[in-house]
């Protein structure tokens, strides 16, 4: 679909509004993972971005594989202790920008090498490719590193046409993975343009490749109610990307969070991108800006004349999402607002409505949530710990601080007691839906 098109699309949708919504409600999360720090002593380390493989034998010791950056991956058990570290690619030349791991996703049963292999599947920012690492059941089981790179030697960018424009960084960025029947694909955003590109995984020789099946440019301008133009506040020569990325796998829709633009609803059908819609705007949105090299944040917003276009639930930037999948097209689309360090909750079947928002605030054994990108939610149980499902969620401000280093890691905290901290409770439903059987 044109940029045109899908303008349009943006400027004549009704907002869905939740006029009667309650304000946020809090829950507190039961188990955290290290603080990692992004400084030399600490690696470079940044957490991001969350992902759950689900063990088929015993859920209890399913694995949460979390993104670094530059200091690349990380794997947790369910009580957040450490399993394995797998480094980023080193840069393969002087000049050359070195690997660096921004989102991840797991799909189940791909078939490599003629065996059904679980994935999970990360986007390479610092290289522009998406790499591939098989979990091992077994290795789990025996408590060994789970994780083994499966990435095809040889893969190409995902956006760049040369290894120079590689290293100019206008990369890979946000990602999700998700199976049709026998194929498997990933989604992939680029960093600092609109663009969105549909990949399917193929196997090589026992390695994951892939290659490409649609792109799709999302609006970087917008015509506003008023008749006037506008377009998100950026430094120059910058679009409004996408990070923050799920797909509904019972059907096959893409959420994607524009992040100084909103929540979009993306069809996919037949390996391609199709009707893509709007869902919600952030608060900004439409909002007047100036460009200041000599202002610390160089972008400054004029909110003394917001003239009011802008939605009421998400503050910018809007980062991670995640679906909650129920029966029969029930559940929820789950977006961070990461201005206001809340998470905005919408029906997963109809128009998306609006229902609801939350904060993950501090308790006796953890800290709260600030500043989130990533997260992911599994509603099937796992374990005594999470017995109705868990929500993971991506913390950017760790504490207690250790001096002035920056620290972030990761939350997890049961769905149950997220759905029941609403005046009207969220849904729990654990045998409906199987991630390990979806697609």
């Amino acid at each position: 679909m044109s940029v045109s098109a899908l303008t349009a699309l943006a400027t004549t949708l009704m907002m869905v509004s939740g006029a009667h919504a309650p304000g946020p409600v809090s829950v507190t999360a039961d188990v955290e993972t290290p603080a990692v720090y992004d400084d030399e002593a600490g690696g470079s380390a940044d957490a991001d971005d969350p992902a759950v493989w689900v063990d088929p034998e015993r859920p209890g010791r399913s694995i949460v594989i979390g993104t670094l950056k530059e200091a690349g991956l990380d794997v947790y058990g369910l009580d957040g202790r450490r399993l394995q570290h797998v480094a980023a690619p080193e840069a393969p030349g002087e000049d050359a920008s070195a690997g660096r791991f921004n989102n991840v996703d797991v799909i189940y049963g791909f078939e490599l090498d003629g065996k059904k292999t679980d994935l999970a599947l990360v986007s390479d920012r610092g290289r522009d490719r998406v790499r591939a690492f098989a979990i091992d059941p077994a290795a789990v089981a025996a408590g060994r590193p789970p994780l083994r790179d499966v990435t095809a030697p040889g893969v190409k960018p995902v956006f760049a046409s040369s290894e120079a424009e590689v290293d100019e960084q206008r990369t890979s960025y946000g990602l999700a993975a998700f199976s049709d029947d026998d194929d498997a694909y990933v989604v992939v955003s680029q960093r600092e343009e609109s663009r969105l590109r549909l990949l399917e995984l193929k196997d090589r020789n026992g390695k994951v490749g892939y290659e490409t099946e649609d792109t799709l440019a999302l609006p970087a301008a917008f015509k506003l109610p008023d008749g006037t133009k506008w377009a998100p506040c950026g430094d120059p020569g910058e679009l409004p990307q996408v990070e923050g990325m799920a797909v509904d796998l019972e059907e096959g829709v893409l959420y994607a969070a524009q992040e100084a633009v909103g929540l979009w609803r993306v069809e996919l059908d037949d390996e391609e991108f199709e009707d893509a819609r709007l869902i919600d705007r952030v608060r900004e949105y439409g909002t007047p800006w100036t460009y200041d090299e000599d202002a610390d944040e160089e972008c400054v917003l004029d909110t003394g004349n917001d003239p009011g276009f802008g939605g009421e639930h998400l503050s910018a930037d809007a980062e991670g999402v995640t679906v909650y999948h129920g029966d029969d097209g029930a559940g929820y689309v789950l977006a961070s607002s990461q201005g206001d360090d809340t998470f905005a909750v919408y029906e997963r079947e109809g128009g998306n409505a609006y229902l609801g928002s939350f904060a993950v605030g501090g308790g006796p054994t953890t800290d709260g949530v600030q500043h989130s990108d990533g997260s992911t939610v599994v509603n099937v149980p796992l374990g005594s710990a999470f017995p109705q499902g868990l929500l993971i969620t991506h913390d950017g401000e760790a504490t207690p601080a250790d001096g002035d280093r920056e620290s972030t890691n990761f939350k997890f905290t049961r769905w149950d007691a997220v759905a029941g901290a609403f005046p009207e409770p969220l849904t729990v439903d654990t045998e409906s839906f199987d991630p390990r059987d979806a697609g």
